[in-house]
């Protein structure tokens, strides 16, 4: 969603730094770049006229024009400001004490608060509670059904009277059920609107009569822009919200909404959501300042690792590691190693959140897309089974029959095999494996070492395998 603004903040700060000393029409430049950058990420523009007017008053001061790296210092001082613009800290779920704590998920129509619903669920569940889903949206055709079929999915009940009862009283007796079989925490998922009316306002707040709601949170389409804004400060206006959940932050729309929405009403983002799967990284906590560096190219180490540790798998890493001492890494091996990495999310997002990785494979999307990693996957689920665990059997008719059955070409079939070998080799490098020719180890990689991959009490993440082949 902020590639277009990472992309136009990038260059004016490499402007800035090929400048070496700036002087205060420098800045005031890069400023205006800045504000332009913004505006047309469809930022409010009152926000962006406070935001540029407290960057370019730092930025002018005489700390900063008389350092040794002026560029670097308007960087950290962009880089603040956003994570000021954007809250400053992460902002936990309140809990309630004593419980259950009650969740009420408002917004419009078509927000996307249903599916929003059984992630929220599925990530407090992971987090050791006893979840309770609402059906409040009695409604719009089909949204309890598609509540039961994603609690279903998730293996999370679903407290539901039908399209009959009002929602105040299905919010009254879900509490009740709630209470009695000791769930610590309650998803309301309220009926939508295509516009603001003063019956949908008055629903709420008859629910949040009944029931003591523990958190009012809406739940804001990213793509829709400025219209976001207005939407969230009326809703302030009228509920009183306790926090913001910002969904399809994987939209090609601007991302203004994002940065806008929290300075306006002054609401925390509590939540970022991608996609419409129900998955464990499809749902983020809201950090300001991993966003903030997400914007500026610097990546989100942080949230990789948090993602990484949700899908580890101790047992396969150590299964793999001994396959790869005794050079035995197939496509098989391969295979689950790729599917690890797809757990991660789109391979696009992953890249967005190494620092420096984003600028290093610009002009190679293709080569990284979701479109080709189904194409290697294709190709080896092609292959019969000893194929996989032994390609060096797979010479010309082999690869016809591959690229018939994969709808590839032969020289799609071959470079990959090729590719293959050579990151066979590289880990039995890594690995100190089989002895060469001259009957000497082969070298250890710079892995090798003592914890390293491959040396005394190291072990080697099948995530790594897929970087190795790119």
């Amino acid at each position: 969603m902020f590639e277009s603004l990472s992309d136009r903040l990038q260059n004016v700060f490499q402007k800035l730094g090929s400048k070496g000393m700036l002087t205060e029409a420098d800045v005031r430049e890069g400023m205006k770049q800045v504000r332009l950058a913004l505006l047309e990420a469809d930022v409010n523009y009152k926000v962006v006229k406070d935001f540029v007017a407290r960057v370019t008053e730092q930025a002018i001061g005489e700390e900063v024009m008389k350092s040794l790296t002026p560029d670097q210092q308007v960087v950290k001082i962009v880089n603040q400001e956003l994570i000021n613009l954007l809250g400053e800290t992460n902002a936990p779920l309140e809990e309630a004490r004593p419980g259950p704590t009650i969740l009420m998920l408002v917004g419009l129509q078509g927000t996307g608060k249903t599916t929003l619903a059984a992630k929220l669920a599925l990530h407090l569940r992971k987090n050791g509670k006893r979840v309770l889903l609402v059906a409040g949206d009695v409604y719009r055709p089909a949204a309890v059904t598609q509540l039961q079929s994603l609690g279903k999915q998730i293996n999370v009940p679903v407290y539901s009277e039908g399209t009959e009862a009002s929602p105040p009283d299905i919010a009254r007796n879900a509490l009740e059920l709630a209470r009695q079989d000791v769930y610590n925490t309650v998803i309301i998922d309220t009926a939508g609107r295509l516009q603001i009316d003063d019956a949908l306002m008055e629903e709420l707040q008859q629910i949040s009569a009944v029931v003591p709601v523990t958190e009012r949170l809406l739940v804001v389409d990213a793509m829709t822009g400025q219209e976001a804004v207005r939407v969230a400060d009326t809703f302030n206006q009228r509920i009183n919200l306790t926090g913001l959940v910002m969904t399809k932050m994987d939209g090609d729309a601007r991302g203004g909404a994002a940065l806008s929405v929290r300075a306006v009403t002054g609401v925390p983002i509590k939540f970022m959501s991608t996609g419409e799967k129900v998955d464990t990284h499809t749902l983020e906590a809201f950090h300001p300042d991993r966003l903030a560096s997400r914007i500026l190219g610097m990546g989100d180490v942080l949230s990789l690792i948090e993602r990484a540790e949700q899908i580890y798998d101790a047992d396969q890493a150590k299964q793999m590691q001994k396959k790869l001492s005794k050079g035995k890494f197939d496509f098989e091996d391969f295979l689950n190693a790729m599917h690890q990495m797809r757990k991660l999310g789109p391979l696009q997002q992953i890249i967005g959140m190494i620092p420096g990785l984003s600028q290093l494979t610009q002009g190679n999307e293709e080569m990284l897309s979701e479109q080709e990693m189904k194409r290697v996957e294709a190709i080896i689920f092609s292959m019969t089974p000893q194929e996989r665990r032994n390609p060096e059997i797979i010479k010309r008719s082999r690869r016809e029959r591959i690229a018939r059955g994969s709808g590839t070409d032969v020289q799609d079939v071959s470079a990959l095999i090729k590719q293959f070998q050579e990151m066979q080799r590289m880990m039995k490098q890594l690995t100190g494996g089989k002895a060469t020719k001259k009957g000497k180890k082969g070298r250890r990689g710079r892995g090798g070492g003592p914890g390293g991959p491959g040396g005394p009490g190291g072990e080697i993440d099948p995530n790594d395998l897929l970087r190795m082949l790119r």
